[in-house]
């Protein structure tokens, strides 16, 4: 399809030429978005290794990935947030929570919440 490269190349001029904030001015969407999509990655992660603690989440495949999908796809819309931000802050907070087991535990329920809100 023709529209997908020139939709993406039109986001990325847009994404350069708008000031990208920093990760403390994340609006409260964004922000819980980078952390249960980072989050449910980690906790993939883990299960596909047989984590037992991770196990004990439901599966994070394939609605997990799903979430992960649409809600960055989400935010790369707003000019403000090329891939690479994206990738950027997904990495940070995926480094924050990776080895905290006890953020991980507080951040699941509400993340879980989203997925059924969202239908996931």
């Amino acid at each position: 399809m023709v529209i997908a490269p020139i939709v993406s190349a039109l986001i990325a001029v847009a994404a350069q030429t708008a000031a990208a904030p920093p990760a403390s001015e994340l609006s409260l969407e964004q922000r819980t978005a980078i952390r249960c999509s980072s989050l449910f990655a980690i906790v993939a992660r883990q299960q596909e290794a047989g984590d037992a603690e991770a196990l004990e989440y439901p599966p994070m495949m394939p609605r997990g990935r799903e979430f992960f999908v649409r809600t960055m796809a989400k935010m790369m819309e707003d000019p403000a947030f090329d891939r690479e931000r994206v990738r950027g802050l997904l990495a940070d907070e995926a480094q924050s929570l990776a080895s905290d087991r006890e953020a991980q535990a507080a951040a699941m329920p509400p993340c879980l919440a989203l997925l059924d809100i969202a239908e996931l």
